[in-house]
């Protein structure tokens, strides 16, 4: 299946949270009647404060939780290494892989013979891991035949400033092209439920400068080139 980013849950009237949160480091009031007193205009005051000054710890009291659908195990394995979150990953442990599902990478599915090695390969393994199976071989032990494109379901919480480190990092050009299209797709949903909150996230070159030592040498223009990028 194509890969699939849904919205399972997120903090209710979000870019309150994070105004609310600011506002009470220099307020004697109560975090609630804070809360219930801003109007947009300070709303949009505070966060734009917040990012101009560089104080994002008021973003860490907003989270969002999705479900990514049809990802295969290589871009688990680099969404993982964002340790600020929360995962839960459907297990090869507990779990038998039914029929062969797995991600083509478009380099590879744009050549024919490619795709034709690369398909009967998987093929051959999966083969394997249930002939290893029928054989009495434990599931956690045959899954070490099935290749890392293997088709994987994962759930992924974030508070929303390690979102926009995400989105830093995963959305520049020279990051891989399957996390990168999680990321959008990520970005997307985010930019619907709080965009006062991710107006301006993305890779560095969109905002600022880009810091890689080696770039891409094609910096993106503005936000909505990076979310029509394919």
């Amino acid at each position: 299946m194509a890969l699939s980013v849904k919205l399972i849950s997120r903090t209710p009237e979000p870019a309150r949270v994070v105004a609310a949160a600011a506002k009470l480091c220099y307020s004697a009031s109560s975090a609630m009647e804070l809360f219930d007193g801003l109007d947009e205009k300070e709303i949009r005051r505070f966060i734009r404060m917040l990012r101009e000054s560089g104080h994002m710890s008021p973003f860490e009291h907003v989270s969002f939780t999705y479900a990514i659908e049809g990802a295969s195990r290589v871009m688990t394995h680099q969404l993982v290494r964002h340790r600020v979150a929360s995962y839960s990953q459907q297990s090869q442990r507990y779990v038998t892989m039914g029929t062969p599902k797995y991600v083509v990478p478009p380099g590879i599915s744009a050549n024919p013979e490619a795709k034709a090695v690369f398909e009967s390969s998987a093929r051959e393994a999966y083969a394997a891991y249930e002939r290893m199976i029928s054989l009495g071989a434990p599931r956690e032990d045959a899954r070490f035949i099935l290749p890392h494109g293997w088709e994987t379901s994962i759930m992924v919480t974030m508070n929303a400033r390690e979102m926009r480190h995400f989105f830093e990092l995963r959305l520049c050009r020279r990051a891989q092209w399957e996390i990168r299209l999680a990321a959008r797709k990520m970005l997307s949903i985010a930019l619907d439920a709080a965009p006062e909150l991710f107006d301006t996230a993305g890779p560095p070159c969109v905002s600022s400068l880009c810091r890689e030592k080696n770039p891409c040498g094609r910096p993106y223009e503005n936000l909505k080139e990076v979310l029509e990028d394919r």
